[in-house]
């Protein structure tokens, strides 16, 4: 019986022809699966009619095809998402320049009483404010409420005398029968001066060198 011989093979050239590219430079995943069925079509045409491609190679084929794409389209949306996300909160954050941010913070005296946010500690049974200076020296101490609340400091040192103008760092120490149990970071008002951009997300910056996250900013308000 005489078999009609099959159609040239055509060349690795004319069977992937080069996908169309999306605005960004990237190949687009439409384009790509066109590019798939002419190379499934052509691989068809030319396969050997004495032993012909099992239907199950076709399908295998095809699900790997189905898996890449799934896999393009899910990193273009991240890719998207965490660009857009990033973005918009710089953008955000932005606006807070000039305005007061509340946050767990050192801060910066400057001869006008600095107010502060306490919050209720998490244990213990007597609860002290204490202020470090830049150098880490202690210069007060002073026994705050249980219930947390506003809370302020004057600039007075413990020995009665006016502190120097700087940043100062405040903690809420709690104590259980003379042993300390828990130290946290009141919140604290400051101006900011600067937004920044990191790779962790925007950071805000103020006079005399302070730098926090955004992230942990907890109330903004008109500068004062």
């Amino acid at each position: 019986m005489d078999i009609t011989s099959a159609p040239p093979a055509i060349s690795r050239q004319n069977a992937t022809p080069a996908a169309p590219a999306n605005s960004d430079g990237k190949p687009s995943v439409t384009s790509d699966f066109d590019t798939f069925l002419k190379m499934m079509t052509a691989q068809i045409r030319n396969q050997d009619p004495l032993n012909p491609m099992k239907s199950e190679e076709f399908a295998v084929q095809l699900a790997t095809f189905s898996n890449v794409e799934q896999s393009v389209r899910t990193n273009e949306l991240l890719e998207k998402m965490i660009s857009s996300g990033g973005s918009d909160d710089f953008t955000a954050v932005s606006n807070w320049l000039g305005r007061d941010v509340r946050a767990p913070m050192d801060v910066r005296y400057t001869g006008q009483p600095i107010r502060l946010q306490i919050e209720p500690p998490v244990a213990g049974s007597r609860h002290e404010l204490v202020v470090h200076d830049a150098l880490g020296r202690e210069v007060d101490r002073r026994q705050v409420d249980e219930a947390g609340g506003p809370a302020q400091w004057s600039g007075t040192r413990t020995d009665g005398q006016a502190a120097v103008m700087g940043t100062y760092k405040f903690t809420v120490e709690s104590f259980e029968d003379g042993t300390l149990v828990a130290s946290e970071t009141p919140a604290a008002y400051a101006k900011v001066a600067e937004v920044r951009s990191s790779p962790t997300g925007p950071m805000l910056a103020f006079d005399g060198g302070m730098e926090i996250a955004a992230s942990s900013v907890t109330a903004v308000r008109d500068g004062s």
